[in-house]
């Protein structure tokens, strides 16, 4: 069964002036969809998720990381919660017809430390959601040689993301985590064991 997936990033030092800069440190690593390129969201959420936005601009085309981090900086505050939008290729298979490379949203989330009751200590000062965990799994498809490719060349893109992450944003802490706790590596290495 589909499962969200998120990335969690915590940093050592994560103040008003550094929320921002480590958002765009952890954007300019994603590697955007060459069909869907830029940030496509912003949106900003003040106090808690049960507060309306007070702003939210679609971009299309997208725009930079530096014009989306741009244009919430006029707002910074550390109790808000700032949601960027892009997408990245992953290989889907629609209609069990043939393989394509096709955009799929991605969302970050800056916590600021006193948004919604220091909703960072669970889901990360930084926490993307990359959707439901089909294209990692591909779990109604059966898999063939060509299958198995396509998987295993998603799930890379997915594991070289989060290790860059890591390495270059600063981050001191990072959690590849489901809604449902599942591991994914587990559940992958039991996909790809059926192939063999």
């Amino acid at each position: 069964m589909a499962d969200p997936l998120y990335l969690s990033l915590w940093f050592p030092s994560f103040e008003l002036e550094d929320m921002l800069p480590r958002a765009l440190a952890v954007m300019r690593q994603f590697p955007f969809s060459a069909q869907r390129a830029g940030i496509t969201y912003v949106a900003l959420h003040p106090v808690s998720w049960n507060e309306p936005t007070i702003l939210e601009q679609r971009f299309n085309p997208g725009v930079d990381p530096e014009q989306a981090i741009a244009m919430a900086a006029d707002l910074l505050h550390d109790d808000y919660a700032y949601i960027f939008e892009a997408y990245w290729d992953l290989w889907t298979l629609p209609d069990q017809a043939d393989w394509v490379l096709q955009p799929s949203p991605v969302t970050f989330i800056v916590h600021g430390t006193e948004f919604d009751d220091q909703t960072f200590e669970q889901e990360g000062h930084i926490q993307i959601d990359f959707g439901l965990d089909t294209p990692f799994l591909q779990e109604q498809v059966q898999l063939t040689s060509a299958a198995e490719a396509k998987v295993r060349s998603n799930v890379q893109k997915l594991v070289e993301l989060t290790g860059k992450l890591q390495q270059t944003s600063g981050a001191n802490a990072r959690l590849l985590w489901s809604e449902s706790e599942e591991n994914l590596a587990q559940k992958l290495i039991a996909r790809l064991q059926k192939v063999q």
